[in-house]
């Protein structure tokens, strides 16, 4: 028996709205899962560019540092060089202020600087020469002055002068001169 005059359709779970809605549901955790896998990607970069660059920045701090101690041992170098320059310049200036303070009555034959002194080898034509015109200026730049007198062959004497000054003059003098 039949009670209706058209055939039944098939009823499934599956409507229309519902497959819509399946697919919408669907799109949305595949929009979700991508956009997670993107983020997880990112993420990666971000670790890796973060590694690389800190790695860069230590290889830069390190080449920094070398180039600090490149430039502190220039600046010891430069230092070093305009302390030799400057004890070279001195030691020109005595050694033109020594010749200046020699009369030309006296001959010197050999002269010997030492860090703390002086030694003059020379021919005078007697000491009285020697001690008014030679010894009386050294004994105004040096703290300690003994002369040694030897007969020559052509009648004049034959002298050694050494010349010290103390080492306490010179520990001050270095003192002043750190301070400049």
């Amino acid at each position: 028996m039949k009670y209706s005059y058209i055939k039944p359709r098939q009823k499934s779970a599956l409507t229309f709205e519902v497959k819509l809605l399946f697919s919408f549901f669907g799109m949305t955790l595949m929009m979700l899962f991508l956009t997670y896998g993107f983020l997880l990607y990112k993420d990666y970069t971000f670790v890796s560019d973060k590694e690389e660059i800190s790695a860069k920045i230590e290889m830069t701090d390190k080449n920094i540092e070398e180039m600090k101690d490149a430039i502190a041992y220039i600046e010891k170098q430069k230092l070093l060089s305009q302390k030799i320059y400057t004890q070279n310049t001195v030691l020109k200036d005595s050694i033109t202020n020594l010749f200046d303070l020699v009369p030309e009555r006296i001959t010197l034959s050999e002269a010997k600087l030492l860090k703390n002194g002086l030694i003059l080898y020379g021919i005078t034509p007697n000491k009285d020469v020697y001690n008014f015109m030679l010894q009386a200026p050294l004994r105004s730049i040096f703290h300690k002055t003994y002369s040694s007198f030897y007969p020559a062959q052509n009648g004049w004497l034959r002298f050694v002068s050494t010349n010290y000054m103390d080492k306490e003059e010179e520990i001050l003098e270095e003192n002043v001169d750190e301070k400049d």
